[in-house]
């Protein structure tokens, strides 16, 4: 149809530049009518494009044209904004409940940080809580055992055959009394974590004793303990006053 008008137009147009020629060169005179007359006249020129390049390319337009209507018209669907919506809400609440799992779980950790802390702490309170207490128990012990040492051993037995005086019958009597005392002084104390050691004929070590002096002696082992000065406290496993010790130095 589109050929059969653009063909109809064609040759109208032509009909009438025939005329309009024809018309013009009746009017001129005798002496203008030559050939030259027919060269100069101006035909007007028509362009003609392809109709099957037009129509693809409106065809094109027009699937371009759906295309984008058709992804406007599911842009624009209630049913598919409310959908993409819904999604976004639920990753939302995966993210937000995510994010309070982890936190509970921070903050249980931390309480129980916590609680087991305090709890370590108020047991070392409680163990150490009469450090200075010990300390200064330390040295009642301390003449307790100097009170003992001072004793001769040979003063306190009788000579075969003969029979305590009465004079050594009190020392003796004494001795035992200062000796029945420390005894139960020092359960007492190892009963609340106060404990004495002895560290005489030990391998000397600086965390526990504290060496006055040193020595060579060939019959002994290096770096033994061969004589205690003043004998050490723990208190609860913790060293509340190291031994003062003399140690052996044969290198």
């Amino acid at each position: 149809m589109l050929r059969q008008t653009i063909s109809a137009t064609s040759r109208a147009l032509r009909s009438t530049a025939r005329l309009s020629t024809q018309r013009q060169t009746a009017s001129l005179p005798h002496f203008y009518q030559t050939p030259f007359a027919a060269v100069r006249t101006i035909t007007p020129r028509t362009r003609w494009y392809s109709s099957e390049t037009d129509a693809a390319r409106n065809n094109g337009d027009a699937k371009d044209n759906g295309e984008e209507a058709k992804k406007e018209g599911e842009a624009e669907s209630p049913e598919a904004a409310l959908k993409k919506q819904l999604e976004a809400k639920d990753a939302e609440i995966r993210e937000l409940k995510d994010k309070y799992l982890r936190s509970m779980a921070e903050q249980q950790n931390e309480f129980r940080s916590l609680q087991e802390r305090t709890a370590r702490e108020i047991q070392k309170n409680k163990e150490f809580a009469i450090q200075g207490f010990a300390q200064d128990l330390v040295d009642t012990v301390d003449n307790f055992d100097r009170a003992l040492a001072m004793v001769p051993e040979e003063k306190l037995k009788s000579q075969s055959g003969e029979e305590k005086s009465e004079h050594q019958q009190d020392l003796v009597n004494l001795y035992e009394g200062l000796k029945m005392t420390e005894t139960i002084l020092m359960q007492t104390l190892k009963k609340h974590g106060l404990e004495r050691f002895d560290p005489n004929g030990e391998v000397f070590n600086p965390h526990e004793h504290d060496a006055t002096f040193m020595t060579p002696m060939p019959d002994k082992e290096h770096n033994t303990v061969f004589h205690v000065q003043q004998k050490g406290f723990r208190l609860n496993g913790r060293i509340l006053r190291p031994a003062k010790v003399g140690v052996v130095k044969n290198k």
